[in-house]
């Protein structure tokens, strides 16, 4: 029987790359994005929909179309996220930006996630279904001048953990990937300060991340292949993890 995988967050960079990679191998996919249409429209059994994830009425939406299309759900990647409009240092960050960030990057992952999870509990047999958080180093690493994002991508690192210890006994695997520097929309805005950083050595692997590295273990975690791990994480970061003298 084939899978069926929602993702958010599918219009362009991780989301997208996560897409064609469940695509390529067999996985029916049905992606949620705020913009209007895809820029780049993926081939294959793929859904588009329209929505924001910090809105209950489009996440309901989302996930009922792949319910009415498809009549189950086995996979969800919950990649939208979204950077402060304006990096503010944290004694100036306002409650406006706070807000906008963590309805998208932990509402909406949490919810979106716990209706998901209640959809997967009704498959039948064995295999009930993975989930598969998108989380980032930020989430351990502080940024004084977007501690909203680190915030809200903390919290997406205790979601990942409340919901594989809430649903291991059901089968339903749920694991993080934390992406270090990816070349991405969000980063584009900041590129010289990364070439930079990458250039004096921050990484042991000296290059930028590509939103396919991140797909790669997504799909490991999808795939089946490590069948006895649930609430870990994945750091595809080039090695920024490693502590070095």
């Amino acid at each position: 029987m084939k899978k069926i995988a929602l993702v958010t967050g599918v219009a362009s960079g991780i989301g997208h790359a996560c897409a064609e990679i469940l695509l390529k191998n067999g996985i029916a996919v049905v992606g949620l994005s705020r913009r209007a249409e895809m820029d780049a429209p993926l081939g294959g059994d793929f859904t588009y929909v329209s929505g924001d994830v910090s809105v209950a009425d489009d996440r309901a939406r989302f996930v009922d179309t792949a319910l009415q299309k498809y009549g189950r759900i086995d996979i969800l990647v919950n990649v939208a996220g979204v950077a402060p409009k304006v990096r503010a240092d944290l004694l100036t960050m306002t409650e406006e930006s706070y807000d906008y960030v963590m309805n998208i990057n932990t509402k909406g992952t949490l919810f979106l996630s716990q209706r998901v999870a209640n959809e997967m509990l009704r498959n039948p047999g064995n295999e009930k279904g993975c989930i598969v958080n998108i989380s980032s180093l930020s989430a351990y690493t502080s940024s004084v001048n977007r501690g909203e994002y680190c915030i809200s991508k903390a919290g997406v690192s205790m979601i990942t953990a409340l919901f594989a210890d809430r649903l291991a006994e059901y089968g339903i695997m749920v694991n993080e990937v934390r992406p270090g520097i990816i070349a991405t929309d969000m980063t584009a805005k900041v590129q010289e300060k990364y070439d930079r950083l990458i250039d004096g050595g921050l990484l042991p692997v000296k290059r930028w991340g590509r939103p396919e590295d991140v797909a790669a273990a997504v799909w490991a975690l999808c795939s089946g292949a490590l069948p006895y791990m649930t609430g870990q994480s994945l750091d595809v970061d080039g090695g920024f993890h490693l502590r070095r003298l």
